[in-house]
């Protein structure tokens, strides 16, 4: 494989949320190395998302600037506008823009079904999804005046499914959708918003890899995903709108996608009485085959694909 030239974030400006610990700790030490300079933006509260303590984003931004990098240490509450507004202001207050953000920020509550309460899934709600479009909507206006940046989102795993994650997976299923909004609403401004699913060990998942004890955490220690995410943050970034897990020294893409599945003869007609229920059960197989699927790259893409069996002037 021929050399690949050191990716470098000289003069770009990266704010990071949840960076106290864990993944997002890794996320802006890498991007400071760089020579970013980095918001470390951290609320220091618990797992469950109570309290606060700004121990974890001051420490984070004393690393950075003992190894002679530029940092500055937030702890605003991104769940809500008003505190991601004062993330934002607080990063051009002190380096003049901003160009790249990662949504790190998250809580876990362990619950399964029906224990998981309206409180319990509120909260995941407001933490993952609000404070990624509470950033993300603050960030918007200073990016797409300058004409570019760069977004990454969290999303995981969990979305597969658990039984005591439901507000978690719930949570971060909406920030896929979330991101692949914004990818469409910012490519005519130069703005790629993309995800990540991390596969690390941190307090979240299990004491093993909490701020300073990475080394206990063997492959999955939380510094293996920030290539994965420096490189989405990076202005060669080649893609937007994509999702991609990365932990333990793997990285792969992860995707939507729709199988042709069963047309109906009458489907594109509009004659006749139509499809019945014993013919969707008849044709289960066919509607269940995943061969030949798309991995359409927007809602109109995927409505292109799907409606495509019915006559040009329908």
């Amino acid at each position: 494989m021929p050399p690949v030239t050191e990716l470098r974030f000289d003069g770009r400006v990266a704010v990071v949320t949840g960076a106290g610990r864990g993944i997002g700790r890794s996320y802006a030490l890498l991007l400071a190395q760089r020579g970013a300079s980095v918001v470390v933006n951290d609320l220091g509260g618990s797992i469950g998302g109570s309290g606060s303590d700004a121990a974890p984003a001051s420490g984070v931004a004393a690393e950075i600037e003992r190894a002679g990098g530029a940092a500055l240490a937030d702890t605003s509450d991104v769940s809500s506008t008003a505190g991601a507004r004062s993330l934002v202001d607080a990063a051009v207050e002190r380096f003049g823009h901003i160009d790249v953000l990662v949504n790190n920020a998250g809580i876990v509550r362990w619950a399964g079904f029906p224990e998981a309460d309206e409180e319990n899934l509120a909260r995941h709600w407001a933490v993952h999804v609000g404070g990624s479009f509470h950033t993300a909507r603050a960030a918007w206006p200073l990016m797409a005046a300058r004409g570019y940046g760069r977004i990454v989102m969290t999303t995981s795993s969990g979305m597969f499914g658990l039984p005591n994650n439901t507000s978690y997976a719930t949570a971060k299923a909406g920030v896929v959708g979330l991101a692949r909004s914004l990818a469409t609403a910012g490519a005519p401004h130069g703005i790629k918003v993309n995800l990540v699913a991390p596969a690390a060990m941190t307090r979240m998942a299990g004491p093993a890899a909490d701020h300073g004890g990475e080394a206990d955490a063997g492959p999955m220690a939380p510094h293996l995903v920030a290539p994965l995410v420096a490189y989405l943050a990076h202005e060669t970034c080649p893609v937007t709108g994509e999702m991609y897990a990365a932990g333990a020294g793997r990285f792969a893409r992860m995707f939507i996608a729709c199988a042709p599945g069963y047309v109906h003869p009458d489907g594109g007609s509009g004659d006749g009485p139509g499809p019945t229920v014993e013919e969707v059960a008849a044709n289960w197989a066919a509607i269940n085959d995943e061969s030949g699927y798309r991995v359409p790259a927007d809602l109109p893409a995927w409505s292109a694909a799907f409606l495509s069996h019915l006559p040009q002037d329908a």
